[in-house]
């Protein structure tokens, strides 16, 4: 595919949608078992609206709800906490499959997570994890918390021995806003057995506004995102454990914090090209990586800076590449250029960053398809992308041969008929054996399995195969 290529949404099911994307999809599926083997090769067709006013989907899929804020946790701890947001699903036995959800709750949310003696870290903190646990068949079989006194637990990323790393997107310290601990850090997650992990801050990895992380399986490096809003922004971040790929438990044996600088580029939003590549990337090691007096991102890189970039979010491995999302980044607010959404590829090896992906609308931000955020591998070979942006919240697919389309609407109205504003979707996922797409709503928060032809072939009727 060309790198100048555009691609236009068509067939979206939703009146006036525009987004839309330019750059070389081709790069961001490499060395996919599961996309070379599976048989997808565009959309599924118009949306469908839900008569239960939930989830609209493509004839063919269907939806169950497994989780919704409010409702008794099975373990009865307590209610369901509120804003679902990032989210993992991992292999378990006998086919069970163990779902890892954050609540991205401040210090004043309605529904905290509760707290639960060896798995609290600050009493004062109403975010964390719950884990679900599901049948072959997505029934719900436990639900429970898995980590809780932590805050503004946004996204994370799993890990190659099947722990989550939730990360905290704040940087209060013991003080602000009631809390007895400082926050701002990385935990580890085991949901089989919470409490093999705790609730202990991984401190090395950064106190900072953490959002994803992705772990490179070969080498081990842990690779971060910060999602800083407001200048200055945000930095790319890697992590060189002390003990690489060691499993559950071995990233507290600390390591080596390091910040990214691309020689001439200190703001990645000035590039505009897909394509354009940066070889000769650095390293520089982070000064003060627990910010006892500055935050990170302020903090003295030497002579040369730093680089930084607005909104860095989603963050996954492919291939032998990392890819990170910055989810948009506006002039006004300090960027050096505006964009609706980048999706960057840095390769190790080569010591080389480039620029794979830039997101639409291409007129006006109010149209569905701006501000990409949670992202992660489908089964079609491609890429299903959560929407965080204004007007109608949308589930898109990006094919391998470049097809944007959507593939969930919400339909949770959060504000008013004359105002209509709807919750955002976050932790897209897949289930091992992807058959199933789980997907959250952050508010109200409630966690969907979505099933359907995930592997129909073009051309074939939308009903075929559906298990």
């Amino acid at each position: 595919m060309s790198a100048t290529r555009r691609q236009i949404l068509a067939r979206t099911g939703a009146l006036g949608a525009g987004i839309a994307f330019s750059g070389a999809l081709s790069e961001l599926f490499p060395g996919t078992a599961t996309a070379a083997q599976n048989l997808g090769h565009g959309g599924y067709g118009p949306l469908v609206p839900d008569p239960h006013g939930l989830l609209d989907l493509p004839k063919g899929f269907r939806y169950r709800v497994l989780s919704r804020e409010g409702d008794p946790l099975r373990s009865g701890e307590g209610p369901v906490p509120s804003n679902h947001d990032g989210m993992t699903a991992l292999p378990g036995r006998r086919g069970r499959v163990h779902l890892v959800r954050n609540h991205e709750n401040r210090h004043n949310a309605a529904l905290p997570v509760p707290t639960v003696e060896g798995l609290t870290y600050d009493p004062a903190g109403k975010g964390g994890c719950t884990a679900l646990t599901l049948d072959a068949g997505d029934r719900v079989l436990a639900e429970r918390v898995a980590i809780a006194g932590t805050a503004v637990n946004c996204a994370g990323g799993p890990t190659p021995w099947h722990t989550w790393l939730t990360c905290e997107e704040t940087e209060d310290k013991a003080g602000t806003n009631g809390y007895t601990k400082d926050h701002g850090f990385v935990f580890e997650v085991d949901p089989s057995d919470p409490r093999r992990t705790g609730a202990v801050p991984l401190t090395a990895m950064g106190r900072f506004q953490h959002e994803a992380i992705a772990v490179d399986p070969h080498l081990g490096v842990v690779y971060e995102t910060e999602d800083a809003f407001l200048k200055p922004f945000g930095l790319f971040y890697r992590f060189l454990p002390e003990k690489p790929l060691g499993g559950v438990g071995s990233l507290r044996a600390g390591g080596r914090l390091q910040a990214m600088r691309v020689p001439g580029v200190p703001d990645l939003s000035s590039v505009r090209d897909t394509g354009a590549s940066f070889d000769g990337v650095e390293w520089v090691d982070v000064p003060d990586p627990l910010a006892a007096g500055t935050p990170i991102r302020l903090q003295d890189f030497g002579p040369k800076g730093i680089t930084h970039a607005q909104k860095l979010e989603g963050c996954y491995w492919g291939g032998r590449c990392v890819y990170f999302v910055s989810s948009f980044a506006r002039g006004a607010e300090g960027s050096a250029a505006d964009h609706f959404g980048q999706i960057w590829r840095y390769d190790p090896a080569r010591r080389r960053l480039t620029l794979v992906i830039v997101f639409g609308p291409e007129t006006d931000v109010q149209l569905p398809g701006e501000s990409p955020d949670n992202i992660c591998l489908a089964p079609s070979g491609g890429l299903m992308v959560c929407e965080d942006g204004n007007g109608a919240q949308h589930v898109y697919g990006v094919t391998r041969g470049g097809e944007v389309y959507a593939m969930a609407r919400g339909r949770q109205n959060i504000g008013t008929p004359e105002e209509p504003e709807w919750g955002e979707f976050a932790g897209v996922a897949f289930s091992p054996d992807g058959r199933t797409m789980y997907v959250n709503c952050y508010t109200p928060g409630t966690t969907f399995a979505v099933t359907g032809p995930w592997r129909r072939q073009a051309g074939e009727r939308a009903g075929d195969r559906v298990r």
